[in-house]
């Protein structure tokens, strides 16, 4: 569905529509670019299955473009067959030509979704209490982001609905926009190739947690040359501080961008996922 429905979309600028899609490669993965009228598609489990709990799907790419499928879609039926309604966000991409201010438009998208879910939950059969957020690589930045920013809207709410997801959980995350342990490409297409050192502080959301910072459970592997480590550990190391309940999940192997199986290791990250979700009242 359109997430903004048929009102304007907020921050945009009059262009054509130039999304792309590309689903070479095998196996076959859809990447979506140039994204500038963002989606929320809903994927429900049977409804005897539902547990209430709802989880908002940020799938990666740099901030350039959008890995649908394996931090997508196959993430949102995995998440069905926990009981757990899934709402795949196809968020718009920062560009200069599609938007007044490209450094909120991902925020705002991912607000909206969890204001959509809130406001809607229960045509989905959802609790509102029990709405999370999940992002892989850059998505995982703005997942982070949504859940370190959410006392400050981008987005019209004059109902005031809350804005706070109530867990994250961040996959390989770029958390940083400090130049010794951040993704530069995540940065630059963010927030520019000359941010301010306002802006790079800002954007990193290691230095935004506080108190009132939902729940997160990070995964990431040690050997991770795209998005350094550092970034879950800092996140981690923060939440701690602020006596943020959390759960980090570091691998020796794995590198970058393995979606929903490390190919290294027989311990896979679901499977702890479940855990903490059970754990924590949601599953």
């Amino acid at each position: 569905m359109p997430l903004y429905g048929t009102d304007p979309i907020p921050n945009s600028r009059p262009a054509a529509n130039a999304e792309t899609i590309d689903s070479s490669g095998r196996p076959i993965r859809y990447s979506y670019s140039k994204v500038s009228r963002p989606t929320l598609t809903v994927w429900q489990p049977p409804a005897g299955k539902r547990t209430g709990t709802a989880v908002i799907v940020c799938p990666g790419g740099g901030y350039v473009h959008l890995a649908m499928t394996h931090e997508g879609t196959q993430v949102a039926a995995w998440l069905n067959s926990l009981g757990i309604t899934a709402f795949v966000l196809k968020y718009r991409l920062p560009d200069d030509e599609t938007m007044v201010d490209k450094t909120i438009g991902p925020l705002q998208d991912a607000q909206r979704a969890i204001q959509l879910v809130r406001q809607r939950a229960g045509e989905w059969g959802v609790n509102p209490g029990k709405i999370g957020i999940l992002g892989f690589s850059a998505g995982g930045h703005l997942a982070s982001t949504a859940g370190t920013h959410f006392t400050t809207p981008v987005i019209a709410n004059p109902a005031g609905v809350s804005l706070r997801p109530d867990f994250m959980v961040l996959l390989y995350p770029v958390i940083s926009f400090d130049d010794s342990i951040g993704h530069r490409g995540s940065r630059d297409n963010l927030i520019g190739k000359q941010p301010s050192p306002e802006g790079i502080k800002k954007f990193s959301n290691e230095l935004q947690v506080t108190d009132q910072t939902p729940p997160a459970f990070l995964v990431h592997a040690e050997d991770d040359r795209t998005v350094p480590v550092i970034n879950s550990l800092e996140f981690y190391i923060a939440l701690m501080r602020h006596r943020v309940p959390a759960e980090l999940h570091v691998y020796p192997k794995g590198g970058h961008g393995f979606g929903m199986h490390n190919p290294t290791t027989t311990d896979q990250w679901p499977d702890r996922l479940v855990n903490w979700l059970t754990a924590g009242g949601w599953l």
